[in-house]
């Protein structure tokens, strides 16, 4: 299966650097090119379908219906 198209406009190469596995999400650390890290926090089940690992490329997709912001 290959995506020809998403309605996500945020997307982010990098590189799958760290996965931690629970017993049914997963942390999984993404570094972009520019040093910036993400974590998702996703399915387990989805982690072994997608045979996410450290070295693997990926794309971080990021859609949010919601952003807070807090003053310091």
């Amino acid at each position: 299966m290959s995506i020809t198209a998403v309605n996500v406009r945020n997307q982010f190469r990098g590189t799958v650097v760290e996965v931690i596995e629970g017993p049914v999400v997963s942390e999984v650390d993404v570094r972009l090119p520019s040093g910036q890290l993400i974590t998702s926090v996703i399915t387990t089940r989805s982690v072994k379908d997608l045979a996410l690992a450290p070295g693997r490329e990926v794309v971080a997709l990021v859609k949010s219906t919601e952003v807070s912001i807090a003053t310091l």
